[in-house]
């Protein structure tokens, strides 16, 4: 499995590339007007990196607080420090910009980014498993939105998967919204 997932993320890196050369579109207003009906709840984002999706309008337009996610050691869940806009960064692992202070927040709703998804709403992350052991612990202690953030470009056929892998709830792109359900119809 470690050299499949290894061949689709060099696959979709190219893919990624391609896409974010073309120009974001509409992704971030798609992103806020969806993610507005859950206003209120504690949203974490990224801060993007390389070829990645921007999101952090529709992180500025959340009302409510929003963090970033920091990571604290190899193999382990993520944390996620307060972020608002113009606050202070430095780099963290990986070169990801932190916030250098703030509260430490637990997320209800999450925009995850991603190197490709499919239609049965899995996600093909950079390989350290960091998302899917933070879903699975949040998962466990109670409800959390999981929302893909990615060009409609980045959509494959079917994303290798193990057991770890965690589901997404809903994929944003620059053309529009997928919602995931679940094999109860409900959405999952």
């Amino acid at each position: 499995m470690t050299d499949i997932k290894a061949a689709a993320r060099a696959e979709a890196f190219t893919r990624r590339a391609k896409a974010f050369a073309a120009g974001q579109g509409q992704a971030a207003e798609i992103l806020a007007d969806f993610l507005s009906v859950h206003r209120g709840k504690v949203l974490s984002g990224y801060m993007p990196m390389r070829t990645e999706i921007d999101p952090l309008p529709a992180m500025a337009a959340h009302q409510g607080p929003v963090g970033v996610p920091v990571i604290l050691a190899k193999a382990s869940p993520l944390r996620f420090r307060e972020w608002s806009p113009g606050c202070q960064l430095i780099e963290g692992a990986f070169k990801a910009m932190i916030p250098t202070e703030g509260a430490w927040l637990e997320p209800q709703v999450m925009i995850v980014p991603l190197l490709a998804f499919d239609a049965r709403g899995y996600r093909l992350g950079y390989g350290g498993g960091f998302y899917d052991r933070t879903l699975a612990g949040l998962r466990a202690r109670g409800p959390v939105l999981a929302v893909g953030f990615a060009f409609a470009a980045q959509e494959v056929d079917e994303v290798p998967t193990d057991e770890f892998d965690q589901r997404l709830d809903a994929v944003v792109t620059e053309t529009g919204v997928t919602v995931f359900k679940g094999k109860d119809g409900l959405i999952k």
